[in-house]
């Protein structure tokens, strides 16, 4: 799913700009199941050689916040990987990958900062919860799945029948 916010020209009302929200989800069960595989076996991978949980704030807080016990190259090896994959699955398949992100800066870091948050106050982050702690029965993990999908759907419904029209 992707929101692209597009401005109708100025034609329509006179100098003032129009505002629509676009938004499209195509679901493909293969590349669900084969994504959702990949995911699962990184975080196994991860998980038999360091013993340790795939959850990106955590890696990515080692990375820059080395401890001792950190292992910093794991952590930046992992980043590596997630930032080549694209790269790597379009010379495998010869098909580009598509991701709209909005121009709208101040939505941006809004939206950075609230999921910054969120990943400190819920001590983790979705992949850390969603994948590994449920995988694991963490009272804790379900709980915070289970907030940040009832988020999810309360922003899409905004986001589609509030503000969108």
């Amino acid at each position: 799913m992707y929101l692209a916010i597009r401005r109708a020209g100025a034609q329509s009302r006179g100098s003032d700009l129009e505002c629509a929200l676009t938004m499209t989800t195509e679901f493909t069960p293969f590349a669900a199941l084969a994504g959702g595989a990949l995911i699962g076996l990184s975080a196994v991978g991860l998980m038999l050689v360091s013993g340790r949980i795939a959850g990106i704030a955590g890696i990515v807080r080692r990375a820059l916040l080395p401890d001792p016990n950190a292992r910093p190259v794991e952590a930046l090896a992992f980043i590596a990987g997630l930032v080549l994959a694209p790269g790597a699955y379009t010379l495998l398949s010869g098909e580009g990958v598509q991701q709209t992100v909005s121009q709208n800066v101040p939505l941006l870091v809004v939206a950075g900062l609230l999921v910054g948050f969120g990943s400190i106050v819920g001590s983790g982050c979705t992949s850390g919860h969603g994948v590994c702690g449920l995988s694991r029965l963490s009272a804790r993990s379900i709980v915070a799945t289970v907030t940040f999908m009832a988020t999810a759907a309360v922003t899409v419904y905004v986001a589609r029948h509030v503000v969108g029209g």
